[in-house]
């Protein structure tokens, strides 16, 4: 296999998801305009400058910068997390096994010269359960805020790895691709695929924004409540709260008191909900 499949913005989903089903990844190329990917990164320099080495560790890197809380730094990120294009690529997935999804991460990450590569992994695996064949768990939407090559540390993928059973690792024979893609581009790629950041020989680092979207009756891998104000959150588009977690997962999770099947971030907005004060 030379290289994965590439889209652009207006593919048909058909195809964007029958490459993502057949080798466990796509790229969509241009999805956002190179301003939107400009201003995220941006938003984020001085968190990347401030907090950005506090996850060090052999797993994550030790030139590798990650910041969380995207969507309380930068509210351009919500076109991204929340953009309608990448949902329905997601609705092809995803609902097959459930009435909604959610997203369970939003990390940006910025990977600085010198950075080997990470070790390969599957982002399912936050889930202790024995993977059911043909049910996907999660799908992870990686997103360049600027050009990623195989110099820089582009995402490397293992191809048709999510057919894999459990027990099969990656080997020196195994194939793995380096995601090259322009600025404002989105990587697909499902949550049992093999992947890892790659090692950066530039003289640059490179940035960006990996977002992983769960089933709806699973537990987000990153606490969104308490990641992003309350007043942050009310700001931002409701389908965006939606996929935050601010809604009723099939008439029954994620019930409150007077709930009545809408978000309740308008009413918060107000500062009263479930008849008493809030702050």
């Amino acid at each position: 296999m030379s290289g994965l499949e590439r889209f652009k913005g207006d593919s048909p989903i058909r195809d964007i998801v029958g490459a993502i089903r057949r080798d466990g990844a796509a790229i969509v190329e241009n999805y956002v305009d190179d301003a939107v990917a400009d201003q995220v990164r941006d938003d984020l320099r001085e968190p990347f400058d401030k907090v950005g080495r506090s996850t060090e560790s052999d797993f994550n890197g030790y030139t590798t910068l990650r910041v969380n809380s995207v969507l309380d730094i930068s509210p351009a990120s919500a076109g991204i997390v929340g953009h309608r294009g990448m949902m329905r690529v997601l609705d092809a997935i995803l609902l097959d096994h459930c009435t909604s999804y959610l997203i369970g991460s939003c990390t940006a990450i910025e990977i600085h010269p010198g950075e080997t590569g990470q070790v390969l992994h599957r982002d399912d695996t936050i889930y202790p359960v024995q993977k059911t064949p043909g049910i996907e768990l999660q799908v992870s939407v990686m997103w360049a805020l600027e050009t990623f090559t195989d110099i820089n540390g582009a995402t490397r993928i293992v191809p048709d790895s999510h057919r894999w059973p459990p027990s099969r690792t990656p080997g020196p024979d195994d194939t793995v691709l380096a995601a090259e893609m322009p600025k404002g581009s989105a990587l697909f790629y499902l949550g049992s695929v093999w992947h890892g950041g790659g090692a950066n020989r530039d003289r640059r680092p490179r940035a960006g924004l990996i977002n992983t979207y769960c089933l709806g009756w699973l537990r987000q891998e990153v606490n969104h409540f308490l990641a992003v104000p309350r007043a942050t959150a009310a700001a931002l588009p409701e389908h965006v709260q939606r996929l935050m977690g601010y809604s009723l997962y099939d008439g029954m999770l994620g019930y409150y008191p007077t709930d009545h099947g809408r978000v309740p971030l308008g009413d918060m907005r107000g500062g009263a909900m479930w008849g008493w004060q809030t702050d």
